[in-house]
């Protein structure tokens, strides 16, 4: 069986997105989000994106660091983003 690589191209593609380096970039840079706002709760995620994002992180598997990844990649850095 072959298996795709873990990597944020991949992910962006599971989920159906644009996963282009220029669109990756440009889905981070518009969709920060708080630094203590659930990342499965974004307004952004449709229903089977959000679920499948939940069973990689409650995997614990090679996916859940690549999620995790994305979940700090749109953490919003100004101060009172929240």
């Amino acid at each position: 069986m072959m298996r795709s690589p873990v990597r944020m191209t991949n992910l962006f593609l599971q989920l159906g997105l644009d996963a282009s380096p220029e669109a990756i970039e440009r889905f981070i840079a518009e969709h920060q989000i708080p630094p203590s706002a659930n990342f499965l709760e974004a307004e952004f995620w449709n229903d089977a994106q959000r679920q499948l994002l939940t069973e990689w992180l409650n995997s614990d598997g090679e996916w859940s660091l690549i999620v995790d990844q994305l979940s700090e990649a749109l953490r919003c850095e100004q101060k009172g983003c929240d």
